[in-house]
């Protein structure tokens, strides 16, 4: 009787702290009349991708833009073949209006007689196009950061503008992130109106979300400031800005749903203020973006892959709107583990039955939350695939922990499978961790902390810690891993090997992110001094909490070798 109350007193508490922790939050002045602008429109769902030519059907396009038709006033496209050649006719049907891009591809300037004509089709079907729906085609877009990409040179490119400019009625720009038009300056003078991208969170120095807005109005009137010098009065687009809703965190920029809405919300106020022109990026989440730009690529819209609000426009904004039901599971779960170690826990005193089951809670809280997250995140077969195996690897390393955790409180020895086994467990959370370091060190821009794998196993950890410190003093010696484990806490050559090891990667993945600051462009031309520099790049890497927490839980997991007497 005691050990239900005690395990529905500690699930009603954790009840309270997910509301609490998940409750919604005001986060400024609605969307007028609940519509933007203008929003970036990739109508590619889950299994298509435009780069295999996998291309959504007429009738989605058509559902897509029903619905983007009550959140939007118009759509910027950035291909004109293939399947999207439909979109202009559709989004009349709608009521939306259209900027209609055109996409313009690689070319080889070595090879002799490069087919070119890809390029050359969308340039076709964008002047078809646009001379076909007048009406519905107010503005023309000739290319997206082809320059950025190195993939073509600026005369290419003005060689595009001024054909296009000859065959249409509408005006015609180049789209590219902001720096571009600063670098060719010719483009301002070819251009009818200016399109510039201003993604703070991806700026060489990221921008906090909060001060996000402000940048963009700085950089817009320094863009102003250039342009009245070339082509006075030319009207200036920012054709791309927008916050993600989930991934890696950069610097002090940080990805988060309710950041996403504030970004957009504190972006909207700037633009009516200054009366901007603005392109959102973008309507949907966009999977097939996640193996070329991870987590972080895929996450940028205002819908998901499946069609449902990421947040709305208008009233309070949810970080997790699902966290009920992922405290359901939680509560199952609970209910699962408290009936199958409830003979073990009965003659417990009540405050190892509290402890024990505080513990418990927080394992399956942690469990519910990262595995929603990584299935989120998961886009294809592949990725999900990857994601079942964290998930059966958490299980085990939480039902072998609990196991653990219950010989400590009952006083028992632990058997030696159940030792061996949380060794080669934990081997190979370790194995995943050193790998997903190096990726963060070598090239981590689009590599996401892979807290999935590591944060059940580190809190186990500390959990048998501090259970084996249970009426002793807290010493290291007893965050030895084998004395975690059952077994006797020495600690040999290769356990030593590992713990330093592990310390080496962290300084690396440390040097790493700051390497990769002070090489920036625009980072050496904010701060041309190499030690203002390196402060500075150290700073944004060393105050990044994700980059923080990833490494605390790297030094438990080397703590836990270094630990103990060596054996002599």
């Amino acid at each position: 009787m005691r050990i239900a109350l005690t395990a529905t007193l500690i699930i009603l508490l954790a009840g309270i702290f997910c509301y609490v922790f998940n409750l919604s939050e005001d986060i400024g002045l609605d969307v007028p009349d609940g519509k933007l602008n203008s929003l970036s429109f990739a109508p590619f769902r889950e299994g298509q991708n435009p780069l295999l030519q996998q291309f959504p059907t007429p009738e989605q396009i058509d559902e897509d833009l029903k619905l983007l038709a009550k959140k939007t006033h118009s759509i910027r496209t950035y291909s004109s073949t293939y399947g999207m050649k439909v979109i202009p006719e559709l989004a009349g049907k709608h009521g939306l209006k259209l900027i209609q891009g055109g996409w313009v591809g690689y070319y080889d300037y070595n090879v002799p007689n490069y087919d070119d004509s890809p390029t050359r089709a969308e340039i076709e079907m964008l002047v078809d196009l646009a001379n076909k729906y007048p009406d519905v085609i107010d503005r023309v877009m000739v290319g997206n950061e082809v320059l950025l990409r190195g993939e073509r040179t600026a005369e290419d490119l003005i060689k595009f503008i001024r054909e296009v400019k000859q065959r249409v009625k509408q005006p015609v720009s180049y789209a590219d992130v902001w720096s571009m038009y600063m670098k060719h300056p010719e483009l301002i003078k070819e251009v009818d109106f200016i399109t510039i991208h201003i993604l703070p969170y991806w700026e060489d120095e990221p921008i906090p979300v909060e001060k996000a807005p402000a940048h963009i109005e700085r950089i817009y009137k320094q863009v102003r400031e250039e342009a009245e010098a070339i082509a006075p009065g030319k009207p200036i687009l920012i054709g791309e800005t927008g916050w993600p809703s989930m991934g890696k965190q950069r610097g002090w920029a940080v990805p988060g749903v309710v950041n996403e809405a504030a970004f957009i919300r504190g972006l909207l106020k700037v633009a009516a203020d200054n009366r901007f022109d603005v392109n959102i990026v973008e309507a949907f989440n966009q999977p097939w973006k996640s193996e070329l730009e991870g987590v972080i690529g895929a996450n940028w819209g205002l819908f998901d892959a499946n069609r449902k609000e990421v947040f709305p426009l208008t009233g309070p904004v949810y970080e997790n709107p699902d966290w009920c039901m992922q405290y359901l599971i939680t509560a199952v779960l609970m209910v699962l583990i408290t009936f199958f170690y409830a003979r073990k826990l009965n003659a417990l005193p009540v405050v190892k039955i509290i402890t024990f089951l505080l513990f418990a809670q927080i394992l399956t809280l942690l469990f519910t939350y990262l595995s929603h997250q990584s299935w989120y995140a998961s886009y294809d077969n592949w990725q999900r695939f990857r994601s079942l195996l964290v998930m059966l690897l958490s299980i085990a390393v939480i039902a072998l922990i609990l196991s653990r955790a219950v010989d400590i409180v009952r006083n028992e020895t632990t058997s030696e499978a159940k030792t061996d086994a949380l060794t080669w467990v934990y081997a190979v959370v370790l194995l995943v961790s050193m790998y997903k370091t190096y990726l963060l060190a070598s090239d981590g821009r689009y590599v996401s902390f892979p807290f999935a794998v590591t944060l059940i196993p580190v809190t186990g950890l500390l959990g048998l810690f501090c259970l084996k410190s249970w009426r002793r003093q807290f010493t290291f010696s007893n965050l030895n891993i084998h004395s975690l484990f059952g077994k006797i806490s020495y600690i040999n050559q290769y356990d030593k090997y590992i713990g330093w090891l592990i310390l080496w990667y962290m300084a690396g993945l440390v040097i790493g992110e700051i390497i990769a600051f002070a090489v920036a462009r625009d980072f050496i031309q904010a701060y041309p001094g190499l030690g203002e520099r390196l402060r500075w790049a150290a700073t944004f890497t060393l105050t990044n909490r994700q980059l923080l927490l990833w490494l605390a839980c790297l030094a438990v997991l080397a703590l836990t070798r270094l630990a103990g007497k060596q054996r002599s």
